[in-house]
């Protein structure tokens, strides 16, 4: 019943009677999780040793070309995931969310790689930028692949998603990893690792199942550490000496308190008032809110808030709740009964500042399971009338919670929006131009990314709350400060920049 870890080319198993991971519609008991016992010290040096030997070996493309055969494999048997993910409380929309985003993710970086990145282990930024008058001393930027490894720690929501996000640019840069996935779906990370391990080169990536006591103590400048979950936890990470002393690369993707802004034209009958609001149930509804990208903060204007409300609440009333795979259902459980507790702790907290206008958090109806050995919630909708309270723009309840707020004019809003401290990411719906102008103009500043939702673009829009490996993800602030995916600018952030100074037909050798 113990999750075995992923170490030096093979399954080891940690010590001790670990941390319980119950499924989170039953309430049986899943696994156990530990890495008690474990040389995290060996894995480390087989990462430096192997899988930066074996990785140095390959070419971009060649790299590439093994991301491509990792994903085909996920891709194959992605239905075990799907199977795996049901214990954790989602449906098969949600699993897609995570699986199949992933394995797209992966092609994706593969095909980028495959078309942008030269047939060579080394990248050369610019032309030769002339530094002398006679011609005979030049400079160029070269990346190459430093001398470390990169650290993936996960947070629970996203087990295959957010492991291959970071394992595609870090195998390109030809960086070897080790993976340690949150505890609550560790086992689906787990098994992901089982289908692509021998698509890799050895020592290309390992597993830590359970915690990781001291190997950030064998991390320096060499090293990239990745890290995705709580503000709090990425303070604590970014505080440690390996980052602050050593100088190891840091990058977090923090939970944010994201927001979605109505346009004053978007007025009942018009479509924007109807992506607004079917957006808003949509990102409280996917994962059951668990979501580092939902909407937590709902920006109305003053006049639109009771038929927006009415509107929401009359699509959550359409919500099912209950067992992945039951008739019926379309939000699966929270992925266990802690979060629930964490989670109704916060809309506790939340009500101080407004009141619940839909769902009851210590009542719900469940399909196919029972509502307490399971962690079901209803969807929970909120209203805050009084916004400069601070609660909603401090306060996230990390499920299928979200706060409807009015705001009176643009230059109110752009100072609600800027209260929530950073934001991974943030949405307008609106067919009025000059409106959307000016609120992505003073919201810009406090997002990693924004989205402008409309009539026009909704056919082929991916959502609020879905990151596009094209493009950057991360954000200011309270969302952590980093950057993830964004093309190959991923894989650049994993290299060595070094300026180069010389004679230019010295600098092209070297290059060439």
């Amino acid at each position: 019943m113990t999750l075995p870890s992923y170490l030096e080319g093979g399954w080891r198993t940690g010590a001790g009677e670990g941390t319980p991971v119950a499924d989170a519609v039953t309430g049986e008991l899943v696994t156990r999780v530990t890495s008690d016992g474990l040389d995290l010290a060996a894995a480390v040096t087989y990462a430096r040793r192997t899988g930066l030997t074996a990785l140095g070996e390959l070419t971009f493309p060649q790299r590439a070309a093994a991301l491509k055969a990792a994903a085909l494999a996920l891709q194959e048997r992605k239905q075990e995931l799907y199977d795996l993910s049901a214990r954790a409380g989602a449906t098969r929309r949600d699993a897609a969310v995570d699986v199949d985003g992933g394995i797209g993710t992966a092609l994706v970086y593969a095909s980028l790689a495959r078309k942008g990145l030269p047939d060579h282990t080394l990248i050369v930024e610019d032309d030769l930028i002339p530094l002398g008058k006679g011609g005979t001393f030049a400079g160029r930027h070269v990346l190459t692949t430093p001398r470390g490894i990169s650290l993936q720690i996960n947070a629970f929501n996203f087990p295959v998603w957010g492991m291959l996000e970071k394992l595609a640019p870090a195998l390109l840069a030809g960086l070897p990893t080790i993976v340690k996935p949150a505890t609550p779906t560790a086992y689906i990370a787990a098994h992901a690792v089982r289908i692509i391990a021998d698509t890799l080169p050895p020592g290309a990536i390992q597993l830590v199942a359970g915690g990781i006591p001291g190997l950030l103590e064998l991390l320096g400048g060499q090293d990239h550490i990745g890290f995705t979950g709580s503000a709090a936890t990425a303070a604590r990470l970014r505080a440690d000496p390996a980052v602050t002393r050593r100088s190891a690369r840091f990058n977090a993707e923090a939970d944010s308190l994201n927001c979605s802004v109505l346009g004053p034209d978007a007025v009942p009958g018009q479509p924007e008032f109807d992506l607004f609001a079917d957006a808003l149930v949509t990102e409280m509804t996917v994962k059951a809110g668990q979501k580092c990208t939902a909407i937590r903060r709902a920006f109305v204007p003053a006049h639109l808030i009771d038929p927006v409300s009415e509107a929401v609440e009359a699509r959550l009333a359409r919500v099912v709740v209950g067992a992945p795979g039951a008739a019926g259902v379309t939000m699966g459980a929270l992925v266990g009964l802690a979060q629930r507790d964490d989670v109704r702790a916060a809309v506790a907290r939340l009500s101080e500042a407004g009141s619940i206008v839909y769902g009851d958090p210590h009542k719900v109806e469940v399909v196919g399971a029972d509502a307490e050995r399971g962690a079901f919630l209803s969807p929970l909708l909120l209203r805050a009338d009084d916004v400069d309270r601070p609660e909603p723009h401090e306060v996230e309840a990390f499920g299928p919670v979200s706060t409807l707020m009015p705001y009176r004019d643009t230059a109110q809003l752009a100072e609600l929006i800027a209260r929530g401290d950073g934001s991974l990411a943030g949405s307008v719906v609106s067919h009025d131009r000059d409106f959307v102008r000016q609120v992505v103009l003073g919201a810009a500043a406090c997002h990693g990314r924004l989205l402008v939702l409309d009539r026009d673009s909704a056919g082929e829009s991916t959502g609020h709350g879905t990151p596009m490996p094209q493009l950057v993800h991360g954000g200011p602030g309270r969302a952590g400060g980093g950057e993830e995916e964004g093309g190959l600018r991923a894989v650049h952030a994993h290299l060595q920049r070094t300026a180069l100074q010389g004679g230019p037909e010295i600098l092209d050798a070297i290059v060439n």
